[in-house]
């Protein structure tokens, strides 16, 4: 069967007012390295004061299996339960996997929703349900490639709606941009529909490596174990470094001319547009001059006993550079664990679980609850954590590909972590069937879990954006997950 040619997503041509912003900037000599274009601060109409201060969203790319994590079933048939076995945890009456033993210890300080669903089993139309919030694909919606009429993701809705904080992006995504191991980029991280000034600021850490998963270079791994990979890959700290030869007082020179420039386009231009881009041009100099920025993402030199209390990996680097983020101002945080589909274990599920995937998530995830809760920050940052889907209830085998057993893709039914922002500790919000593969009580949907992140950064409940011809979009497609709080 042929299939439509569709357009790339392509950024559009630069108008005179851009090509005179992007001058600006060049002037400036930002030289921001592994930082993608900077983008406009979104407009202020509708923002307030938020009830938490953050939001840290955790995806895990290529589809958590809850069998094997947060929702066991050691009832079940062999070919339903699997290898792993449940442990108690610090709540009675909750279970998670043996291999979330430091989760398992802090269970008063997280929640589990155990019946989130949606009706796709395919990877892009996960990213983008999950990464929106919005279940229903939108129109002309284009699996291999991003499309301005995507759905806006939770990450641009925040940068449009949640007001920033100490003149920093309100809204960041890293340590990298998700990427097929094709190469193509998966389609849901971006702003779509709402345009590209509410694009997210991504931080790029890793160069891209289509034969690298995992928490790298500590627990990397090749998911068919195919001779040769593995160690291929390095973090390092997203630099924000000056050019070469521009010392912070030749720095605050240009920034004196830029603001002469100014002034003379303020005669040219509408001063609302002006304004617009002094907020962007003061976000890019936010970035360079302050020091708590500049000291957030430069994890990899740490103090070492923070560093292995993280995890000397890419997930623990992670975490580590979200907290700090969150601390100095940033209101939502995407942390992206594993790129390029790295929990899609359709086979060698059990090895990889155990000794790749769990232990650095578990380290990291509760370094990173045990951290905000010392510093007072776990009340006012909500945690998430989810991927595009579960995975299905009765194992199976692909031989041709992985030498030993797996789960495949499965949207009926997955469980979502979430913790802190004023969330309860040990509860449990719904439940699966006897085998894991539906709801069995209370179902939830991405719109409960968007709306419960967009409540937690205080965005009206009847907030609305607008588009380019001024048509409004509602930002609420459901209610926030009740008893969560």
């Amino acid at each position: 069967m042929r299939h439509r040619t569709e357009t790339p997503y392509q950024h559009p041509c630069l108008s005179r007012r851009a090509a005179l912003e992007a001058g600006a900037i060049s002037l400036l000599g930002l030289g921001v390295n592994h930082l993608a274009p900077l983008q406009a601060m979104a407009a202020e109409q509708g923002r307030r004061e938020a009830t938490a201060k953050s939001v840290i969203y955790i995806f895990l790319s290529g589809g958590l299996a809850q069998h094997e994590s947060f929702d066991m079933k050691p009832e079940a048939p062999e070919e339903v339960r699997g290898e792993f076995r449940p442990i108690k945890t610090r709540t009675p009456g909750i279970e998670i996997c043996e291999h979330l033993p430091l989760l398992a210890a802090r269970s008063e300080r997280w929640a589990l929703v155990r019946s989130l669903t949606h009706p796709t089993n395919d990877h892009s139309a996960g990213h983008h349900i999950m990464l929106s919030g919005r279940s229903e694909m939108p129109p002309g919606f284009n699996p291999s490639l991003p499309r301005p009429t995507d759905w806006p993701t939770l990450a641009s809705v925040a940068t449009a709606m949640a007001a920033p904080r100490n003149n920093l992006p309100p809204a960041v995504v890293l340590p990298e941009k998700l990427v097929h191991y094709s190469g193509r980029v998966i389609p849901g991280q971006f702003s779509g529909m709402m345009g590209q000034r509410n694009e997210p600021w991504f931080l790029d850490a890793s160069p891209y490596d289509p034969s690298a998963y995992g928490a790298y270079p500590e627990y990397e791994f090749d998911h068919q174990e195919r001779e040769g990979n593995g160690n291929r890959r390095k973090f390092q700290a997203p630099s924000l470094t000056l050019p070469q030869g521009i010392s912070f007082n030749r720095l605050d020179d240009r920034l004196n001319l830029l603001r002469r420039i100014d002034q003379q386009r303020a005669d040219l231009e509408q001063m609302a547009e002006v304004e617009q881009f002094d907020r962007h041009r003061q976000s890019a100099a936010s970035l360079l001059v302050d020091p708590r920025v500049r000291w957030a993402l430069d994890v990899t030199k740490a103090e070492p006993k923070i560093q292995e209390r993280y995890g000397r990996n890419a997930f623990g680097w992670s975490l580590l550079m979200a907290r700090r983020l969150v601390d100095a101002g940033v209101r939502l945080v995407q942390v992206n664990l594993g790129n390029n589909e790295t929990w899609d274990t359709h086979g060698n599920a059990f090895p990889h679980l155990k000794e790749k995937l769990l232990p650095p998530t578990d380290r990291a995830l509760a370094a990173l609850l045990d951290d905000l809760h010392e510093s007072g920050l776990l009340d006012s940052t909500l945690i998430v954590m989810a991927g595009e889907f579960g995975r299905t209830p009765k194992i199976s085998h692909l031989p041709q590909y992985y030498k030993l057993a797996g789960r495949d893709h499965w949207g009926a039914v997955q469980s979502v972590f979430f913790a802190g922002g004023g969330v309860r500790g040990g509860t449990v919000i719904g439940s699966s069937d006897a085998v894991g593969g539906y709801p069995a009580s209370d179902p939830q949907t991405p719109e409960n879990m968007a709306a419960t992140i967009y409540q937690a950064l205080g965005i009206p409940r009847h907030a609305e954006w607008r588009d380019g011809q001024d048509r409004p979009y509602a930002i609420y497609h459901g209610d926030p997950i009740s008893g969560l709080t």
